[in-house]
């Protein structure tokens, strides 16, 4: 999993679910993305407040009531309240001090209905990075973004907060999903060489210069707009940047010969991080994966790379029929050979069975908080064996799209 969530997934349309009963979520994503939740209407405007005004002060004011609330040691909240809304006021928006930012940053991970790693949103490593604007700046930080999460195959949890929107500023966009993914180019005969879900990025970053191949696995660079209607930038990722995993199998030597693999680092590019009214539309962040995000969905998918009937070949399975369940056995094998590889290659990577577990814990903890824990049935149970593990089995708390902070769809320019 990419610990938060991935944004091609196509799964479903949320809310609480039957239990038992239920049919099971079956995400069309691409997992580290997603179809995001969609941000707020706007709030309407305050009486007495002008043209100028940015940022809503009754989100501003509600996050920072939060804060304080959260970290009693930071004191009574009135003072910055009235900070806050005095420059709102003067500037049509306010700036959050590096512990808001921190905070709300591991709020939007806590928030995040989708996601079912949510059990480390204090473990997120925030970076600052609010005093960079400019593109070569941010595809600087971004690479190490990704040196950062990669930390020698033990990922961290990361966050890149780069500029805010500001009024009549927007702020540069990274155009990837991902920071890190690969190519699809379509081939002569119709087939994609590469991956079906990064052809359109490709494309882009052909018309704008780079010399991409057509190779199977070609890491694409990374494309930054600065500004609207301004021709983007782009940045082949350096080697040292993406750590990748070749897949073998246990049992079968011959799944080497297939030449999978696949990138260590799922980080999420193409989201806006939103704080109290403001919105950070340049903040990659990333968890580790869960195996079923590339064994189920990313290798498996038939608009994906496509992989369960050549595997399934070289079982030498029956796929005469779909009653030979040839599909199922072969999805089993290729997750089992993503949990070996990675673990072979030292890369942290959960399964579905013990990241179902340790949902439930972060569940039973923000209990004890006081706090519900919204979540997406159809996102939170898993593609593979969904019926085994104990995320099926029960209700949970309904999803408030309006919840804040988030990370949610970015608004195009």
């Amino acid at each position: 999993m990419s610990l938060i969530f991935d944004r091609l997934r196509t799964r479903g349309t949320g809310g609480t679910r039957r239990p038992a009963a239920a049919c099971p979520y079956s995400h069309a994503h691409v997992h580290g993305h997603l179809v995001p939740e969609e941000p707020p209407a706007p709030a309407p405007e305050q009486p007495g407040t002008g043209p100028q005004q940015f940022t809503d002060p009754r989100q501003a004011a509600g996050f920072i009531r939060q804060f304080h609330t959260e970290h009693p040691a930071a004191g009574d909240p009135g003072p910055r309240i009235r900070a806050v809304l005095d420059e709102i006021d003067r500037t049509g928006t306010y700036e959050h001090t590096p512990a808001e930012l921190a905070h709300g940053a591991k709020l939007a991970w806590r928030n995040a209905a989708r996601c079912i790693g949510r059990l480390y949103w204090r473990s997120l490593v925030v970076r600052d990075l609010r005093h960079l604007s400019s593109a070569d700046d941010i595809a600087g930080e971004c690479f190490e973004h990704l040196r950062t999460a990669t930390n020698g195959g033990r990922i961290r949890p990361v966050v890149s907060v780069f500029a805010p929107d500001r009024p009549g500023r927007p702020a540069a966009r990274i155009l990837n999903q991902q920071l890190v993914r690969y190519a699809g180019h379509p081939g002569p005969d119709g087939r994609w060489i590469g991956d079906p879900a990064g052809g359109q990025l490709a494309a882009r970053a052909r018309d704008l210069g780079w010399k991409g191949g057509e190779e199977r696995f070609e890491v694409l660079p990374l494309l930054v707009q600065e500004r609207p209607g301004e021709r983007p930038a782009w940045y082949g990722l350096p080697e040292d940047t993406t750590l990748e995993v070749r897949l073998s199998h246990p049992a079968h030597p011959w799944f080497a010969e297939l030449g999978l693999r696949w990138y260590a680092v799922p980080a999420i590019s193409d989201m806006t991080l939103e704080i109290g009214g403001v919105h950070y539309p340049t903040a990659p962040f990333n968890g580790w994966y869960m195996g079923t995000e590339i064994g189920a969905r990313n290798l498996a998918d038939a608009d994906r790379y496509d992989m369960l009937a050549t595997v399934a070949g070289r079982l030498g399975l029956d796929t005469s029929s779909e009653r030979t369940l040839w599909r199922d056995r072969a999805l089993v094998e290729l997750n089992v050979a993503v949990l070996h590889s990675f673990e072979e290659a030292g890369v942290t990577m959960a399964d579905h069975h013990t990241e179902s577990g340790r949902f439930l814990r972060h569940i039973a903890q923000e209990k004890r908080a006081g706090r519900p824990t919204p979540a997406d049935w159809s996102w939170i149970v898993p593609p593979v064996s969904g019926g085994l593990t104990p995320v099926y089995h029960r209700y949970y708390d309904p999803v408030d799209p309006s919840l804040r902070p988030a990370f949610v769809a970015r608004e195009p320019w």
